[in-house]
């Protein structure tokens, strides 16, 4: 998108920026932050859907494992040099982002379903798992070089820490020798150059031997290493310095094997910044309630419930009420012209509809309802506030005259042109005249446009366009306040008396106004002014009769469901009601079989009778299974036969078809009020009491009634 600076600046982007910035982890992605400027429709389309997918990640709980890092780029420079050295914090922070990188890559393949842009860059990322392996090799947790990183600076170790071990114990013995003495100062020892001194009068300096290191500000103590001592001392400093040139010859070494892995640890660091930038759009997302509206590549822009998201934040923190705005430009509504009062939220929606039109460019969610579409412009260009000149010496009109200029040198159909206070600066008529002219040079353009204008003959234009759309900002006449609310399909009257009237201007200075002002406008005026309030009367009925028909509709489906659920329930009982028949019906028998047997039948015929009585059950349910099996396998047969060269699905489907058409027939026919019937698979038989339109039926069972479908019933 081409966009000027000064657009940038009037439409409050840098500000918008600048809420961003502070969450991200890493300054430079802050600075980037700040110089973010709007993306081609691509680039932007998958930034976009990147951020919705971090979003995404803080609503349903599946936390992304991101947390802060410090960048290596420093690093990836300075490893290139040949036998440099880096540092253990570099090492840390090389360490660190590698450990990151794995993590992610461990985690997206879990959520594959979640996040499908932002796992594939991440996916395609070489991990080496050496760069920690080598890290880990030298370095312990604490970010110390480990003693056995080499056999040299282990055994130098070792004989530091015997070294210390003698120099302590040889101090300890020399001082309590010297304690019973009246040699040491009351004070007995002190520290001198990270060294154990012994603090000895300077009168018995010379009975006591040893290497003088100092003295105190008096004179009275002199402070002596004991001879005992010294050449320990001498030995800790020698291995010391070799132990400084062994870590040094280590972590040299080990800079050179990290540094073959310097375009690993580049794309590592790119990815980062990459992922830290959308995570810091993700976090302004979540707060002011941004989402990814629907981008069409044809152009349609229809924004519901939009919020200006400065003025969000802003009346967020002072606990004050904020209006969303709703509006459509397509093809055939390429221009919005916006009338009404002064303070009455014009140019706050000028402002929120480029300021959405930039965020969403630039990979920014927006906050707008969800039903929202958008579209991508090639240019924006905006006029909006007071462009008065000092060092220019240029007048409010001059100045915006030089800017329409550059406007209509550079509008065409894939511009977005958004004006306030269209045309105003100059003699009412004249300049009211060259606003007509501009608007309809805009409108032969085919440039979509949003402006704003207190003329009435703008308005009167407008309305014969038929590519263009009055709107109004919504005033209560009564109160005299404000609504803060956008109509599309009507001009607004700008309230000029009411609004001096509510600033206490006298009224006999403004009956003496009105009698200036020609008679037919002041009638146009009133007329616009008494259809605005009837339209507003209108919408709110319109509004409280939508929402009782909702009410009405979700009452009738509830009762539709619970309806549902009774017929249900009843055929759930009638399935019971003639299990448990069978099931007592079974036990009477097999109560009759013990009586005969309690009376002296005879075990035999007993059996004999009970396995008839199993057979006859197992053929019950067995049975209908096996005739219908068969029924099935000899269709299946001819079926096939006739589908040698025919698609196999298509006939099965139409021969089904025919079937059901066949049953339809056959139960239009028989089914009739007082024919007997059954569900399939049951016993129980009742009589079809009604037959009603929607293909439910009636059954009386005798000791209770049930509706069900007739393609459920079969005739006995």
């Amino acid at each position: 998108m081409h966009i000027q600076t000064e657009d940038l600046n009037e439409l409050e982007f840098p500000e918008l920026l600048a809420e961003i910035s502070p969450f991200a982890f890493s300054k430079k992605i802050a600075e980037k932050i700040a110089g973010i400027r709007p993306f081609n429709i691509e680039e932007a389309e998958i930034s976009l859907k990147k951020v919705a997918e971090y979003l995404s990640s803080f609503e349903s709980g599946n936390a992304i494992p991101f947390n802060e890092y410090e960048d290596i780029e420093e690093e990836l420079k300075l490893m290139l040099i040949e036998n440099y050295r880096l540092d253990n914090t570099s090492f840390l922070k090389i360490k660190s982002l590698t450990e990151q990188i794995a993590r992610l890559q461990k985690f997206y393949p879990a959520y594959e379903d979640l996040f499908l842009y932002l796992k594939n860059d991440v996916k395609d990322l070489e991990f080496r798992k050496e760069i920690v392996d080598k890290i880990d090799k030298v370095f312990n947790r604490f970010g110390e070089v480990k003693s056995d990183s080499s056999p040299i600076l282990k055994a130098l170790r070792t004989d530091i820490s015997h070294a210390r071990k003698a120099i302590q114990e040889n101090f300890n013995r020399t001082l309590t020798a010297l304690t019973s003495t009246d040699y040491l100062d009351d004070i007995r020892e002190s520290i001198m150059d990270d060294q154990r001194v012994l603090a000895v009068k300077s009168a018995y300096k010379k009975r006591v031997p040893g290497r003088v290191l100092g003295v105190s500000k008096t004179g009275s103590i002199t402070y002596i290493q004991p001879e005992s001592v010294v050449k320990h001392q001498f030995k800790l400093r020698e291995d010391i310095e070799e132990e400084k040139k062994e870590v040094d010859k280590i972590l040299r070494k080990l800079t050179f094997e990290i540094s073959e892995f310097q375009p690993q640890l580049y794309s590592y660091q790119k990815y980062i910044f990459d992922l830290d930038l959308t995570r810091a759009k993700a976090k302004f997302a979540e707060k002011i309630g941004g989402i990814l509206p629907k981008i069409n590549r044809h152009r349609t822009m229809r924004l519901v419930n939009a919020f200006h998201p400065l003025l969000l934040i802003r009346n967020q923190v002072e606990k004050k009420k904020i209006f969303p705005q709703t509006l459509t430009l397509t093809e055939q509504n390429r221009i919005l012209c916006i009338s009404g009062p002064n303070a009455g939220g014009k140019s706050i929606t000028l402002k929120t509809v480029g300021l959405l039109q930039l965020m969403i460019q630039s990979g920014i969610l927006v906050p707008v309802h969800p039903k929202s579409e958008m579209f991508f412009f090639e240019k924006l260009l905006t006029d909006i506030g007071d462009n008065q000149s000092i060092e220019n010496h240029l007048s409010t009109y001059s100045s915006r005259l030089k800017k329409m200029a550059k406007i209509i040198k550079e509008a065409n159909s894939k511009t977005l042109l958004l004006i306030d206070e269209f045309g105003t600066g100059s003699d009412p008529e004249l300049g009211g005249a060259l606003a007509e002219s501009f608007l309809e040079f805009f409108y032969d353009k085919k440039s979509f446009s949003i402006i704003t204008t207190h003329y009435t003959n703008i308005k009167l234009v407008i309305e014969q366009l038929p590519h263009a759309t009055n709107a109004a900002m919504l005033f209560d006449e009564n109160s005299l306040e404000p609504l803060y609310k956008l109509e599309v399909g009507q001009a607004g009257s700008s309230f000029t008396f009411e609004v001096a009237e509510k600033n206490k201007i006298p009224k006999f200075i403004i009956e003496s106004a009105k009698k200036k002002v020609e008679h037919d406008i002041v009638n146009l005026d009133k007329t616009i002014v008494k259809l605005q309030q009837e339209k507003f009367e209108v919408e709110k009925i319109k509004t409280d009769l939508a929402e009782k028909r909702d009410s009405t509709q979700n009452k009738k489906e509830n009762l539709e469901k619970l309806n549902d659920q009774l017929q249900q329930k009843l055929f759930n009982f009638q399935k019971l009601y003639e299990d448990e028949h069978r099931k007592l019906q079974f036990g009477n028998k097999i109560e009759a079989f013990i009586d005969s047997y309690v009376k002296g039948k005879s075990r035999k015929l007993v059996v004999a009778d009970f396995v008839k009585i199993l057979e006859q059950e197992k053929f019950r349910k067995l049975g209908a299974d096996k005739d219908e099996t068969k029924r099935m396998q000899v269709v299946k047969r001819k079926i096939t036969q006739q589908l040698k060269k025919v698609d196999v699905q298509e006939k099965i489907e139409e021969t089904n078809e025919r079937l059901e058409d066949k049953r339809q027939k056959e139960r239009a026919i028989w089914m009739k009020v007082g024919q007997r019937v059954r569900i399939p698979g049951s016993t129980s038989v009742g009589t079809i009491e009604k037959i009603e339109k929607n293909g439910k039926v009636s059954v009386n069972y005798g000791t209770f009634k049930t509706q069900i479908s007739g393609d459920e019933l079969e005739r006995i």
